[in-house]
């Protein structure tokens, strides 16, 4: 799932390219993926853009109409950038192809998404706080008034994971299953610990491991076209994805824990004392 990082090196990217521009055609090609009727999404038909910005893992494309064009890329989804937009005619259904949009000097791009199950979401908006994953979002973790005394507040009293709490929208903006893992290995911490019972030395370390992490990540993929963010986001993984690989810091295996939809990877030494923490899916084959 593209993260804060990846949506970041996007909005740049399209923060270089879309503003002056104008909508030429924005083509629904699955319809499932439009969340919106009014406005209609023919309305940004002729509009300018005026700017590229992010919201979490929202993209927030805002024109001269008062209309946003907005999208989240969820699991599977991704940007496909064309310096000349194919001519080639979309047939829905037949394709990974959510949303063409074409623009005024022939560029333009593709909204896909791999597989089976469809998550990808896409609206026109008269204002981003209208979309509902907007309005429920925390603050963003490299917000300057994001401190550190304002992410202790909001871990107190929660005898939540703190795994699930970093990957909580409502609690904190932009970081998902990829870099919590990240954070989390960076700063020593178990995924299971609670986040109630965090010491005042553990939120100090787990907030400059956020910092660090998201900051290092973003400065990675600045400067990066859509087709090569992927690869620059899989280089800078020390935990995630690598299980089975040796840890980079203290040589030991890297491990995952799986779950219905996803995984988790750690290392036992820098995170758990050691501990290796039960698979999920052989603890439910033994019962």
């Amino acid at each position: 799932m593209p993260e804060m990082p990846e949506v970041q090196g996007l909005v740049d990217f399209l923060g270089g390219r879309l503003p002056g521009l104008q909508f030429s055609r924005v083509t629904v090609a699955n319809i499932a993926a439009l969340k919106t009727y009014d406005p209609p999404i023919d309305a940004l038909k002729g509009s300018t853009i005026e700017g590229v910005s992010r919201h979490g893992k929202f993209v927030d494309i805002a024109t001269d109409a008062g209309i946003h064009l907005i999208f989240h890329l969820a699991k599977a989804g991704w940007l496909r950038w064309y310096d000349q937009l194919p001519a080639t005619v979309i047939k829905p259904g037949r394709t990974p192809i959510a949303l063409r949009v074409a623009l005024s000097d022939g560029a333009g791009f593709d909204l896909t998404e791999a597989g089976t199950k469809k998550s990808l979401a896409v609206y026109a908006a008269r204002e981003a706080s209208d979309v509902p994953g907007i309005a429920r979002l925390g603050p963003d973790p490299l917000d300057p008034a994001f401190t550190r005394d304002a992410f202790a507040q909001l871990l107190t009293g929660r005898r939540t994971q703190i795994k699930g709490v970093l990957r909580d929208q409502s609690i904190i903006a932009g970081v998902g299953n990829a870099y919590s893992d990240e954070i989390l290995h960076a700063a020593r911490m178990s995924p299971y610990a609670l986040a109630a019972t965090l010491t005042d030395a553990d939120i100090g370390n787990l907030w400059d491991a956020m910092q660090s992490t998201l900051a290092e990540a973003i400065t990675a993929a600045s400067g990066k076209p859509p087709a090569e963010l992927k690869d620059a986001k899989r280089r800078g993984m020390q935990v995630h994805g690598r299980r089975g690989e040796t840890c980079p810091v203290c040589g030991d295996t890297v491990r995952s824990v799986f779950f219905a939809d996803n995984s988790l990877e750690y290392c036992a030494t820098c995170q758990t004392g050691g501990k290796v923490l039960a698979d999920r899916r052989l603890s439910r084959l033994l019962k």
